[in-house]
């Protein structure tokens, strides 16, 4: 199954697949005689049959250096290769898209090494909840929100819906997707800057729900 993109509905694809071992040769520009002559990989063909009219039919030509011996390991390197989009996303998201990462002014690799995994962790919560936010797979709401966190969340989606009586979640309050129309809401729904926007309020508001114990008598 294709899964949905701009300008491309869901669609299931019959699919021919072929593999076998090329060789490649060394360009022959003289800047490049010091490498070897050629090169022995392994070519994974993939070609959709059949598409319906009017429709680029899928075909991907993957190179790799993993052995393959039968269809099981071609089509491993397939669903390897469909990971490709989503660790794209997951690097914008850290860099241009979102968290502009290489905007840092920090000097030590130690420290960079702590940001990176702190805005590692925000752009996997924000992976999360855009591909949850139509519903579909029913992903709890916990594998990325503690107790406290769903808390919050709970609260201001009470607020949220009571701001328009039109525009309620739509999704079971333990779901991820309920979480996702809630940070989505916050942010303003344009895709993934909206959920970094969306997940900064958020955590201002869990830091300042945390706190309610304390300060309240």
């Amino acid at each position: 199954v294709l899964p949905a993109r701009a300008q491309r509905p869901e669609r299931a694809a019959l699919l021919d697949l072929r593999f076998g071992a090329v060789e490649l040769a060394r360009p022959q520009t003289k800047f490049l005689r010091h490498l070897r002559k050629s090169l022995s990989l392994i070519l994974v063909d993939v070609r959709e049959i059949e598409p319906p009219a009017g429709i680029e039919p899928l075909h991907w030509r993957l190179l790799t250096t993993h052995p393959v011996t039968n269809a099981e390991e071609a089509w491993r390197i397939i669903e390897w290769y469909k990971r490709r989009w989503l660790i794209e996303q997951f690097f914008r998201i850290l860099k241009t898209q979102g968290l502009k990462l290489e905007d840092s002014q920090i000097g030590t690799a130690e420290r960079l090494l702590k940001l990176v995994a702190i805005a590692a962790k925000a752009a996997v919560i924000s992976l999360q909840l855009v591909q949850a936010r139509d519903g579909r797979d029913n992903q709890s709401v916990r594998i990325a929100f503690n107790a406290g966190e769903v808390a919050t969340l709970a609260a201001l989606n009470r607020n949220l819906e009571a701001q328009s009586k039109r525009l309620r979640n739509p999704h079971p309050p333990d779901s991820l997707a309920w979480a996702a129309w809630i940070i989505g809401r916050l942010g303003g729904w344009d895709g993934y800057p909206s959920m970094k926007h969306g997940l900064q309020y958020f955590h201002a508001a869990a830091a300042g729900w945390s706190l309610r114990d304390l300060c309240m008598p």
